[in-house]
């Protein structure tokens, strides 16, 4: 889904601190979303979580800086981290160059499923609304 010039992909779900979620089998993979990406810049460190760590929905679990940014990621879901995108320690900007694929955050095992309805679809009147009005918020970091 494309709001505002923003792909938004429609399997995953959607927190307001623009992250993402993709559900496979009792897994959470977590990533920021290419709107998150866009306002944040070019992302230059990523404080990676450690595999085992237990995290709550909503608590923070780790952080990125860009240029003129810091940021703490919260988690989307509650659950035990069972492996983090190393890869972002070396090369932080494919959390901007491909947000929804390479640039994963981390998988999480999904502790209740019940966590889900806490977050957006992208095909909610509500993400619509979001979406909407974050643009308007950030219209001068994004032109």
């Amino acid at each position: 889904m494309n709001i505002g010039g923003i792909e938004f992909p429609e399997d995953l779900y959607y927190d307001r601190q623009h992250d993402w979620a993709r559900v496979e089998d009792g897994l959470v993979i977590q990533g920021m979303t290419d709107f998150g990406q866009r306002i944040a810049q070019e992302i230059v460190f990523v404080e990676m979580p450690r595999a085992g760590r237990e995290v709550q929905q909503g608590e923070t679990f780790m952080s990125m800086e860009s240029g003129k940014w810091v940021g703490r990621i919260p988690a989307v879901v509650s659950g035990q981290i069972l492996e983090a995108n190393d890869e972002l320690e070396w090369e932080p900007t494919l959390v901007n160059e491909s947000p929804y694929e390479e640039g994963w955050l981390v998988k999480i095992e999904l502790q209740d499923p019940a966590d889900l309805d806490n977050l957006m679809r992208p095909d909610s009147a509500e993400f619509k609304a979001f979406v909407e009005e974050q643009l308007k918020e950030y219209a001068e970091i994004l032109s």
